[in-house]
């Protein structure tokens, strides 16, 4: 089940979600957190859905159709966090992938640091795994003496990341988070470098060729691939090596439908390529 906002170009949110998880053979479920006006080149406005709605659109999904995994996309409130953190909490056998989409809150420094609070609060405690870049985790999670980082000592942050970066990942440990698969699609290396750290510290490192021009998909398309993964029975690590080569040949065999970026192929040939 993905929750997220509608994406009228259905790259991301949940056109993209329900394009993925049906190449991937899973049968999508979608719960609208709000409406986007966007293209492939920016988004230019948002309508978030009523709390209420969001809650309501999850429960008669659940208490009709069996759920192997949720995946949690773009919120569009503060009152939208708490709905489906509400949700999630009744149904704590189910994993919870979230890939972290800040994009929509950054006018309102108020609004942006009620926004952040309640995700670390109500939604990381609740994830199997997180999915972003660093610099989304040091904005999600930013260094605060009041969060219990505890007393190990974490691994060397791999080379693409500096070392504040691999902490940022932790600290999302910290809020309660599962795992944290720490993605380098935005640094300035020819090769993206994505970590996945557990409470044990950094468990793998992939490194996959950097791809030229602009995409659209990133971490939303990796987080649904994983979803797809994880409710068709993977453990969390293959899960994690599975959805990168997906999401990786997806972008590569990816079009440009607009006059943006490029958009991916969700039914690409990832198994032979």
């Amino acid at each position: 089940m993905s929750f997220g906002c509608n994406d009228p170009t259905s790259a991301i949110g949940l056109g993209g979600d329900a394009l993925t998880l049906s190449a991937l053979g899973v049968y999508p479920l979608s719960v609208s957190t709000g409406l986007l006006v966007q293209d492939t080149s920016r988004t230019e406005s948002f309508f978030a859905t009523d709390g209420d709605w969001v809650a309501d659109q999850a429960r008669a999904l659940l208490e009709d159709i069996p759920v192997s995994c949720f995946k949690l996309g773009q919120f569009a409130s503060t009152d939208n966090v708490a709905e489906v953190a509400d949700v999630l909490a009744d149904y704590p056998d189910i994993p919870v992938v979230y890939a972290p989409d800040l994009t929509l809150h950054g006018s309102d420094a108020e609004t942006e640091e009620d926004m952040l609070g309640s995700i670390c609060e109500l939604i990381l405690p609740l994830c199997q795994i997180v999915i972003c870049g660093p610099e989304d985790a040091a904005r999600l999670a930013p260094d605060d003496d009041s969060v219990d980082e505890g007393e190990a000592e974490p691994e060397d942050a791999p080379p693409a990341y500096p070392a504040g970066h691999a902490d940022s990942a932790r600290l999302l440990l910290a809020y309660g988070a599962g795992h944290v698969l720490l993605t380098g699609a935005h640094a300035q290396s020819p090769q993206i470098v994505n970590t996945l750290f557990g409470q044990q510290g950094m468990l793998r490192t992939d490194s996959w060729e950097r791809l030229p021009g602009s995409h659209l998909g990133g971490n939303d398309l990796l987080a649904a691939a994983l979803a797809a993964f994880i409710a068709q029975g993977s453990s969390l690590e293959e899960a994690v090596g599975l959805a990168q080569r997906y999401a990786w040949h997806a972008q590569a065999q990816g079009w440009r439908l607009g006059m943006g970026r490029i958009v991916p192929n969700h039914f690409c040939d990832w198994k032979s390529a």
